[in-house]
């Protein structure tokens, strides 16, 4: 029997879902006290993290729908080549989202027609450059760390597109 990707994701998600669940269980029955603690600071967590998330979440859904896939591949498609990949390393380096939205992000962009080396770009650069946070990392590191760290991680994006966009051709 022969499952695909899609089903593989689905029952992988189900599997971790109840593996959670007995985890939880377990753990409360092992220490009830702990166990209640840690569910209301994760709530806590939960709600911190809402309002901003639901804001990521309202403003991808946004974008995902003005820009259609015509427009996202003349934009950031397989075919603009350095510039897609230059123009999604600027706003990848820009943008503070979250490893968890930015990856289904990066997904649907993939679905709608963006090409691989262009959001492996734009991935990386998220996730290693910080052009926001560059005042407090250079708080804690100083000048030169922090623009040498930032830099390298730049170029270092690049190097990992044209790595992931010669593997997956």
């Amino acid at each position: 029997m022969k499952i695909s990707v899609k089903e593989g994701e689905i029952l992988f998600t189900v599997v971790m879902y109840i593996l959670a669940v007995i985890f939880l269980i377990v753990s409360f029955f092992k220490d009830r006290k702990k166990t209640k603690m840690a569910l209301k600071k994760a709530w806590k967590s939960f709600e911190n993290i809402l309002p901003a998330f639901a804001g990521v979440l309202a403003l991808i859904g946004l974008v995902l729908t003005v820009l259609t896939p015509d427009i996202i591949s003349k934009i950031i498609g397989a075919n603009t080549g350095f510039l897609g990949m230059f123009l999604t390393s600027i706003i990848g380096s820009i943008t503070l989202i979250p490893g968890f939205v930015a990856f289904p992000l990066a997904a649907s962009l993939l679905q709608k027609g963006a090409g691989v080396m262009q959001i492996a770009v734009f991935i990386s650069t998220l996730m290693m450059v910080g052009f926001v946070t560059l005042p407090l990392e250079i708080s804690y590191f100083g000048k030169r760390v922090a623009f040498l760290r930032n830099v390298l991680s730049y170029i270092f994006s690049f190097i990992v597109a044209l790595i992931i966009g010669m593997v997956v051709r």
